[in-house]
């Protein structure tokens, strides 16, 4: 197993204080320079799965409220709202600083059976052959402000290929539609709550500069400031994050500097897994000279 898998996995595996609260590491994962938006929700779900037995996650809806400072853990304070016959529901208060940073809710529910009909797969390249994001970022590294350089190349622990990328540096508008292809190989044999948190984690991934597309719009070429303001994730089926699964992307709106995203999650083999929900703050800046 790399590190960076082990870092990701020990970063999801929060510490119990008390009954219904929990301390998560704030430090590590997708980036050094602030808490990853995937992080917080992949920790706080994980706390509420510490209060829920016998059944897993079907839905969560979060609020992003504070920027989340990497230098100090992470308290979250879990309300078991309510337990009942065939749902459970509990609410999640993610803390630093004495503040909110996030508030979630998350719905759990029963195996039950029912009818099964699903949206197809989008007709796409597959993983194989397409370049993967650290072969990307090398090749952006010299053209990278140095103060930042060494947090743009470092491994990380998802592995990630993108079908379409735009240019970082020299963007174009285009098309909404962002495909990506994402797994973790080292998620093999975890538990079905822990495939959950990986891909809680990897869902915020990509997933916000589908509003940027259309705009020929980059984070990298710093003028636009872009953050995650919501995020909602739907389970639809067992997981196994550890092969390839398509992330299929779209932003249909962008106005009032927010964006609305939407994505589907597949496996290669063309099963729904999750449908994601986002709206991200897409502010125009003047980029430094």
């Amino acid at each position: 197993m790399t590190d960076v898998a082990t870092e990701l996995l020990d970063l999801l595996d929060i510490e119990q204080l008390e009954v219904d609260l929990f301390r998560g590491v704030g430090s590590g994962g997708e980036t050094s320079m602030r808490i990853f938006g995937g992080h917080v929700i992949a920790q706080a779900l994980a706390a509420a799965y510490r209060t829920v037995n016998d059944r897993l996650c079907h839905s969560l809806h979060a609020y992003f409220i504070r920027p989340g400072d990497p230098a100090i853990p992470v308290i979250y304070q879990v309300d078991r709202a309510r337990d009942g016959g065939s749902f459970t529901t509990r609410r999640v208060v993610a803390i630093q600083h004495g503040k909110q940073i996030l508030n979630m809710s998350a719905s759990f529910h029963i195996e039950e059976a029912g009818w099964d009909y699903q949206h197809q797969m989008p007709d796409v390249a597959g993983p194989e052959g397409l370049p993967n994001r650290d072969e990307k970022r090398a090749e952006y590294a010299a053209k990278v402000p140095e103060s930042y350089r060494g947090d743009f190349l470092r491994p990380r622990p998802i592995e990630i290929h993108e079908v379409d990328q735009n240019d970082l540096l020299n963007p174009v508008p285009r098309d909404d539609v962002n495909h990506l292809w994402f797994r973790m190989k080292e998620a093999k044999g975890v538990t079905p709550q822990m495939q959950h948190l990986l891909l809680a984690y990897a869902s915020d991934m990509n997933l916000l500069s589908s509003s940027l597309r259309p705009h020929g719009l980059s984070w990298l070429k710093r003028n636009v400031m872009s953050a995650s303001l919501d995020h909602a994730i739907w389970f639809h089926g067992p997981l196994n994050f550890e092969n390839w699964h398509l992330y299929a992307m779209d932003a249909p709106w962008t106005g009032g500097a927010r964006g609305f995203n939407r994505g589907k999650i597949f496996t290669q083999d063309g099963r729904l897994v999750a449908s994601v929900a986002q709206e991200g703050l897409v502010r125009p800046v003047t980029p430094p000279k």
